[in-house]
């Protein structure tokens, strides 16, 4: 292993900044989807499914990648949530063995409105840089 030069304080103290500014995101988040009546989790499993690259529906496998999750476990979560009536599946007409996971309108619609509150606080603390409509 070789030796790296020391880093100043200034770069512990920035670090230490910005951890501190995605946590308080982070609890501001979770907070949000609670008073929408969803966990945390559930959000999050709507905005990987609207968000996943290229379409609007994923597979099971897909999404434990993207959330971090066992696959069994994201099959729990999929089944709570589709019995919110936020999501939905059909067969995967790619790979007979599974199924697309799809959001139903009310899952849009809660989606939709939790989004818009993250972007405002996300410009509110200045770390939305992308495109906002």
């Amino acid at each position: 292993m070789t030796s790296q030069p020391k880093l100043p304080k200034e770069t512990f103290e920035e670090l230490a900044q910005l951890r501190y500014q995605m946590r308080k995101f982070i609890h501001f988040s979770e907070e949000a989807a609670r008073k929408m009546g969803l966990t945390p989790q559930q959000h999050q499993l709507l905005l990987m499914i609207k968000g996943f690259p290229g379409r609007d529906y994923a597979t099971p496998t897909e999404l434990a990648e993207r959330l971090q999750l066992r696959h069994h476990t994201c099959l729990g979560l999929i089944s709570r949530t589709e019995q919110l009536g936020l999501l939905y599946r059909t067969p995967n007409e790619d790979d007979h063995r599974s199924v697309w996971i799809h959001l139903t309108q009310n899952g849009e619609q809660l989606l939709e409105q939790l989004s818009h509150i993250h972007l405002e606080e996300l410009r509110r603390i200045g770390l939305w840089m992308g495109r906002i409509q």
